[in-house]
């Protein structure tokens, strides 16, 4: 559900003197019988979040510092749902709202399994621009089944996906830097396998965001109704690690308008239609951008030129 619009902005920091807002593109996944991983995206606030909170139903379990957007819970009971918010504390102490609720149901326990997974194979990667690159590997296998894979950035857990993932884009890196990263699989024992093979990666040098970070496939087109007419665009979001809640649409080469998800969008092609004028033949340049998890600008999309009144 679409529930924020701002015309003429271009989304980001928050306003003097009031508390963060909720955190967005909260998601809950099940990372063994006994524990869950928990995402969030950044939020951004002036002066900037120092604390999140993470929250299991009312309990207050743990507090991460606001560089950080992920937490794994631990010591749960196995087979069972768990609900999870998080809110966001600026360095003026002031507390922002919860976020939605994500749920997640632990996997059930298996007796006496002390078998790890095989290690992820043919773990590969590649740069995906200045701050993100993409790995790929293949499943592993386990004697029950695997719950999740965990990413490791040099000898730091950066990052947990479901079992039946197996690739994944991390954002958030440094323009021109050298990474190392390794792949774990996890059963719901939390037996983890050893990694799989290391691989070195280094970003694309200078501010390019990169296009695995840009809204693919956009298209853009006009319609008229009750006299006035709309831009109609439409995307396929970017794949990256997290829920993208937010876009920026820049119209005629300035930001025009800032839509926000208020709960997880809708899964696949994404739509959105704007009023541009009561004109006929005016032409509209049209492109937009993903707020990333890591609350990061991604790149932008290519760009569509739309003529009101043109036949299609």
């Amino acid at each position: 559900m679409l529930t924020a619009l701002c015309c003429g902005c271009a989304g980001g920091g928050g306003d003097d003197g009031r508390a963060p807002g909720a955190p967005t593109g909260v998601t809950a996944q099940a990372g063994s019988a006994t524990s869950v991983h928990v995402m969030w995206n950044a939020v951004a606030a002036d002066p900037e979040v120092s604390v999140y909170e993470v929250y299991r139903g009312t309990e207050k379990v743990q507090e991460v510092p606001g560089s950080a957007h992920m937490l794994d819970v631990v010591r749960l009971a196995p087979s069972t749902t768990y609900v999870f918010t998080v809110r966001a504390r600026d360095g003026d102490g002031r507390l922002g709202p919860r976020s939605r609720e994500a749920r997640a149901t632990t996997a059930a326990a298996v007796a006496a399994d002390r078998s790890p997974p095989t290690p992820p194979g043919a773990v590969t990667g590649r740069s995906a621009g200045s701050r993100a690159v993409q790995l790929s590997w293949t499943a592993s296998t386990d004697d029950r089944k695997v719950v999740s894979y965990d990413v490791y950035q040099g000898g730091v857990r950066i990052h947990s996906v479901g079992g039946g993932q197996t690739a994944t884009v991390v954002t958030g890196l440094r323009p021109g830097a050298r990474y190392s990263f390794t792949v774990r699989a996890r059963d719901a024992a939390d037996n983890v396998s050893p990694a799989g093979a290391v691989v070195r990666l280094t970003t694309a040098p200078g501010a390019d965001e990169g296009a695995q970070t840009a809204p693919s496939d956009f298209r853009a087109g006009a319609h008229l109704a009750d006299g006035s007419y709309y831009l109609d665009l439409s995307w396929v979001p970017p794949q990256v690690d997290g829920v993208i809640t937010e876009y920026q649409i820049q119209l005629d080469g300035r930001p025009a308008t800032s839509l926000v998800w208020g709960g997880t969008p809708p899964p696949g092609r994404a739509t959105y239609s704007f009023y541009v004028g009561r004109e006929e033949g005016a032409g509209h340049r049209v492109r937009l951008r993903a707020r990333l998890p890591d609350g990061t600008w991604g790149a932008f999309s290519v760009e569509r030129t739309v003529t009101t009144g043109a036949r299609r």
